[in-house]
Order: structure tokens, then sequence, then C-alpha cells
């Protein structure tokens, strides 16, 4: 399926980011940078352009994986000397291990059932998973323009989805990692939130019963 417009073009992309986001666009890069050291390996799914790393991780000297299912953005990334490959989030396939999994604003791409990605992502993980996802959903803005982007221009190539998290509903989902989370707050303007879960399972908390929980929830 043909992506949206805004997903052909990385020049599209963050000319449509930085609308959607207005003066706090690049507060959600640096929110993400900051937690991760110097040299380290990164796995960044769902990269997009791979702004993150061109504009901030670069200057850490991290080892930069990027994954992307939009052919555009990958193609664009490699000759930028940036490793990047294809890769579509829905297969089974195990993702390249890196010392920090990083996914932003793409996990509702995933609704209903996100936690299968974020356990994948966490198997990858030698030592964190980072994720920033929007709790306030553009296409319910009070902007005319803002809310027909919301709406219209969200189809990144799988088709266009219509679930969104609000924070309620991605605190829950949070909490059945227990205490494997280990940070959580929004980005400057709190259209985001960031939340930093441990790789592996500490004290007595098992995963078995952390997947318990959650169908419980959904049951």
């Amino acid at each position: 399926m043909s992506p949206s417009i805004i997903y052909r073009s990385a020049r599209l992309y963050e000319l449509a980011m930085l609308l959607l986001y207005g003066r706090h666009y690049y507060s959600r890069y640096r929110a993400i940078a900051e937690l991760i050291p110097e040299a380290a390996t990164v796995v960044d799914v769902c990269c997009g352009p791979g702004v993150l790393y061109t504009r901030y991780l670069r200057k850490k000297n991290v080892a930069y994986t990027g994954l992307d299912m939009n052919e555009h953005f990958v193609e664009e990334m490699v000759r930028r000397g940036v490793q990047a490959f294809v890769w579509d989030m829905r297969s089974d396939a195990a993702l390249p291990r890196g010392d920090y999994v990083v996914m932003q604003a793409s996990l509702y791409h995933f609704l209903p059932n996100p936690r299968a990605v974020l356990d994948r992502m966490l198997a990858a993980a030698r030592k964190k998973v980072i994720v920033s996802e929007p709790i306030r959903n553009l296409s319910d803005s009070n902007s005319t323009l803002l809310s027909a982007i919301g709406k219209r221009f969200t189809n990144a190539g799988s088709g266009a989805e219509n679930l969104r998290f609000s924070e309620t509903s991605l605190d829950e989902l949070m909490a059945t990692f227990g205490s494997r989370v280990e940070r959580s707050f929004l980005i400057p303007g709190g259209r985001e939130k960031v939340v930093v879960i441990r790789s592996g399972l500490h004290g007595s908390e098992s995963e078995s019963s952390n997947k318990l929980r959650l169908s419980d929830k959904l049951s």
C-alpha cells in the first residue's frame, strides 16, 4: 500500500513534523539523545529519515542502525553513509542487537496489540528500550489544518491507523513491565511521553506474570 505523501520524502516529512510539533519538534529528539551515552550501540526502530542520528547521535560517536519499512527514507540514509535497513516490524524476524533500542512516535501503528513489538525490542536490547509516544492526538486538534494532517496523512505504508494512545492507555501498557520501567516523563509541550524500560528481568517479577496482568486488562 502506497504511503501518505509526507512519507515519500524526508524533507516533506520533516516539514510536516515541524508544523505539527512547532517549537517543541526538536525537544523530542533531544530528550532521547540525552538518555544515550557516548559510544553506545543504538537500534532505532521505525526510524523515519534518521533525524535522531544525523542531528544528535552522530556527534556522540554511537554505532547506529536505523530500521524502517519506508524504502525512500532508508535509501536516503544509506546515501548519506548511515547504516539503515528496510524492515517491517510486523514480521517475526529478530531485531539486530543494541545497547539501546529506540522507537519514536510509532508504537500506535501496532495497536491494538503493541506488547509483542515491545517484547521483541526488549529481546534485542542489551541495556534499555526507550519509547517516545504521542499521547495528545493530532486528529483531535482544535486546528482544522492539524486535525486534517493527523487524520489523512498518517499512513506509513501499511494503511491508515485510527487508534492512538492516551496518557492513561500508554501508562497501563507500560505498567505491565512492572519494576523494569526505570522512568517516564513528558517532553516539553506535553505531546509525547518518554518511557525507559530496562532489559532483562529484575527482582522477583517474571515475564509470565507481566503478560498475565496485560491479558487480564484486555479481557
